[in-house]
């Protein structure tokens, strides 16, 4: 892990704090950078299905085995 010197607006680390729980300011801003990253693949993967881009799901014979 690397040490840097930010500026931090307090309000928004106040209330990302109280929102996800953590213990403290280290916590906070780690656990922000995770989950703006969860929430990039979780978009990536809403699209992914929406479109059907690179999935067989609407293949019968593929998923013929899927509904036994």
């Amino acid at each position: 892990m690397t040490k840097r010197l930010v500026s931090v607006d307090d309000d928004l680390l106040a209330e990302a704090r109280e929102i996800l729980g953590s213990p403290t300011m280290k916590d906070t801003v780690n656990d922000v950078l995770k989950l703006v990253s969860d929430m990039e693949v979780w978009r990536r993967h809403t699209i992914r299905l929406s479109t059907m881009e690179g999935l067989d799901l609407h293949d019968p014979e593929i998923m013929k085995g899927a509904w036994r």
